[in-house]
């Protein structure tokens, strides 16, 4: 399962990277991207199955992020420390 991780904190990546390669080994991440921009450019040239996302990121969150896709392709786990948006990512 080729995999994209979308988050502009560096440690948070790199934690899940290390979580995902220990515990979930059919999982390929294939990018690592620390912006929303660099995440769409990943997203449209690598065409991934699976997308971690950050919501609450500077410049451009996750959502605004998202709504920029018109055909999304891939499956999507949020990934955030804040609980107000559980219910809108639930939703989306």
């Amino acid at each position: 399962m080729r995999t994209i991780l979308i988050d502009d904190e560096a440690k948070c990546v790199e934690t899940l990277r290390i979580e995902l390669n220990e515990y979930c080994p059919q999982v390929q991440v294939v990018a690592e991207c620390h912006s929303a921009a660099q995440g769409l450019e990943a997203i449209q040239t690598l065409k991934p199955d699976l997308v971690f996302l950050d919501i609450e990121m500077p410049r451009l969150g996750g959502f605004d992020m998202l709504n920029r896709i018109p055909k999304k392709t891939f499956h999507l786990i949020f990934t955030t420390a804040y609980d107000h948006y559980a219910i809108k990512a639930i939703r989306y």
